[in-house]
């Protein structure tokens, strides 16, 4: 894994726009590249203040500042967490804004017939922080469950059951409102696993009729943003956002600044 503050040579490069990563890992390979005057190994990585020469040009590796922008979106239920889809369904990014640069990453996923709050940016850092166990950043769901559910089941979703891919648990249950054959929860997970809380549901006898995540980490769904749109979080915002996952407020991007011409 490269050092904090350092990144693979190839991506630094590519992202200058010198080659794809592909043919830029076969140009390492045979030594086309310098880094410090020495020639670059497959799996290298530079930082700040390193020079890089490549056909015949010096660079210098900079740091940079990139404005990444974060929308939360309320994904209604039918449309696909994927960029395309097989079947031609509804994808959420189909009504996302377009982009001049970067890429919309979604945030975790929310399965086919799942509602709720879905965050997508540009930065990678932030949603790797965000989707990886180890950032322990919390979410929220409201269910709706089919008939009663006793304070046993409850127990055994707390302390913890065990699903086909490892034990799982809800970190808190807070009951709500019962009608006609439903009883409303509101759950708490710490990871987000395929399909992970309507699997907890079904480990303890319980089915799942409606699924809306509400929250993910601080972020809620504001009561203003209807399905199927979304609202942009503001610079100052996405800084706080980055500080709570424990990440620089400004993220920090490598990149390539070209040095004169040597006469």
């Amino acid at each position: 894994m490269p050092e904090a503050g350092s990144e693979r040579l190839h991506k630094v490069l590519a992202r200058a726009g010198l080659g794809s990563r592909r043919a830029l890992e076969d140009r390492i390979k045979r030594g086309e590249v310098l880094v410090n005057k020495v020639a670059a190994r497959l799996g290298s990585s530079v930082g700040v203040g390193d020079l890089v020469e490549i056909d015949g040009r010096e660079y210098r590796i900079d740091g940079a500042s990139p404005g990444h922008r974060t929308l939360i979106y309320h994904k209604p239920e039918g449309e696909v967490t994927t960029a395309s889809d097989p079947e031609g369904r509804r994808t959420v990014f189909d009504r996302l804004p377009k982009l001049r640069e970067g890429r919309w990453i979604a945030i975790g996923r929310l399965d086919l017939n799942t509602a709720g709050l879905l965050l997508l940016t540009t930065d990678g850092e932030l949603a790797h922080r965000m989707m990886h166990p180890s950032g322990g950043v919390d979410r929220e769901y409201l269910c709706r469950i089919r008939g009663a559910v006793s304070e046993e089941q409850i127990q055994q979703l707390v302390s913890g059951v065990e699903l086909d891919d490892g034990p799982a648990r809800f970190s808190d249950v807070v009951a709500g409102e019962v009608t006609s054959g439903h009883a409303w929860y509101t759950v708490v997970i710490l990871e987000g696993r395929n399909r992970e809380v309507r699997r907890l549901w079904e480990a303890v006898g319980a089915q799942v009729a409606r699924l809306k995540r509400v929250r993910f980490g601080p972020v809620f769904l504001p009561s203003s943003v209807r399905p199927g749109r979304y609202e942009e979080i503001g610079p100052q915002d996405h800084r706080i956002l980055r500080e709570d996952c424990g990440l620089p407020a400004q993220p920090i991007e490598l990149v390539l600044r070209a040095l004169p011409r040597k006469r």
